[in-house]
């Protein structure tokens, strides 16, 4: 009878911390990707609640993010500039996409293609990347943002940081 009870016991223990961790990951689900975009124009992130497509990282701060928009509706979401670019730069649908980036400047989502970039921001993957819809001297296109990224140009590869800041 004492070794019943004891299984039952452990059994209940058990029980309830599947339903304590069932539960938690139930409330903390993230947003990865959103559906359903037709109108292609930025959505609302909710601090805490996204995850960045590129790294996977909890976006927490708007200050550098993106989103990427596919002409399906599909929207990914990003917490640095450079991680957007090096996720899309991989994507069928790079050319075509809608690309938004939070502006600096006027700290509103813009065209990332008619944005203009700092190269040397701190930046949540130390890419370096900051958005701006205002152009000053030595900041550059999307288009060359991109190409750093792929040659791998920026704040977070050390060499490249050593030798050019």
């Amino acid at each position: 009878m004492k070794r019943i009870l004891q299984i039952l016991t452990a059994i209940l223990i058990i029980t309830i911390i599947l339903i304590i961790f069932i539960s938690m990951a139930k409330e903390q689900k993230m947003v990865v990707i959103k559906e359903g975009n037709t109108s292609l124009t930025p959505l609302e992130i909710v601090l805490g609640k996204y995850q960045d497509s590129d790294c996977g990282m909890i976006i927490n701060d708007l200050t550098f993010a993106s989103q990427v928009i596919s002409n399906d509706g599909k929207t990914w979401f990003f917490h640095d500039h450079g991680g957007m670019a090096n996720w899309l730069n991989s994507k069928d649908f790079k050319n075509s996409a809608k690309v938004f980036v939070m502006s600096k400047d006027t700290k509103r989502y813009i065209d990332a293609k008619t944005a203009f970039f700092s190269t040397n921001e701190i930046t949540p993957m130390r890419y370096g990347f900051g958005a701006y819809e205002n152009n000053q001297d030595g900041f550059i296109s999307f288009e060359e943002m991109n190409l750093r990224v792929l040659r791998k140009e920026t704040l977070a590869n050390p060499q490249y940081k050593e030798h050019n800041h």
